[in-house]
C-alpha cells in the first residue's frame, strides 16, 4: 500500500511491526483477564468477577484502537490466534488450569508491569524513527497500563 504521510517505509514498517507486537500483547492479556473473569472463585468471587469484567473491556477498546493505527500506517492488522501468539511477548494462561484469586491477580500484575517497559521501548522507538503520532498513541496506552497495574496492585495489598 502506498502511504505518503512523511514517515520513511522503512520506519513504517518497523513502527508497523511494534504495534503488531502491542496488538498481540493486548490480545493475550485479554483473553487471560476474560478467562479469570470467568473461573474466579472464592470469598472475592463478586469483586473480583467484576474489576476482571472492567478490565477486559478496557483492554477490548485498545485492541481495536491498536488495529485501527495500524491501518492508519497502510498495515494489516493481524487477526488470527496463531498470528497473535507469535507476535505476543506476552504468555497466555496456561491451559487447563485456574489459579487462585491472588495468583490471578499477581499474574495480571506481572503481564500489566512487562507491557509497560514494552511500551515504554516501544514509545522511544517509534520516536527515533520519526513517528510522533504513534509515539503519542502508545504513551497514552502507557498510562493506561500504569493504572490498571496500580488497581491491581491495591487489589493484592
Amino acid at each position: 500500500m502506498n502511504v505518503n504521510t512523511g514517515l520513511k517505509e522503512s520506519s513504517r514498517v518497523k513502527v508497523l511491526a511494534l504495534l503488531d507486537s502491542a496488538l498481540a500483547d493486548l490480545s493475550v492479556l485479554s483473553q487471560k483477564t476474560r478467562h479469570f473473569h470467568w473461573n474466579v472463585v472464592g470469598p472475592r468471587f463478586n469483586d473480583l468477577h467484576k474489576f476482571f469484567e472492567g478490565q477486559y473491556d478496557a483492554l477490548e477498546g485498545e485492541i481495536d484502537a491498536t488495529a485501527e493505527r495500524s491501518r492508519a500506517l497502510g498495515g494489516r492488522a493481524l487477526g488470527s490466534m496463531k498470528e497473535l501468539l507469535a507476535h505476543a511477548r506476552l504468555k497466555e494462561a496456561a491451559a487447563g488450569r485456574s489459579p487462585a484469586a491472588d495468583a490471578m491477580l499477581s499474574e495480571l500484575l506481572r503481564d500489566h508491569e512487562a507491557l509497560i517497559r514494552a511500551l515504554r521501548a516501544d514509545v522511544d522507538a517509534c520516536a527515533a524513527l520519526g513517528d510522533q503520532g504513534t509515539a503519542d498513541f502508545l504513551t497514552g496506552m502507557l498510562e493506561g497500563h500504569e493504572k490498571m497495574a496500580w488497581m491491581l496492585r491495591a487489589f493484592t495489598a
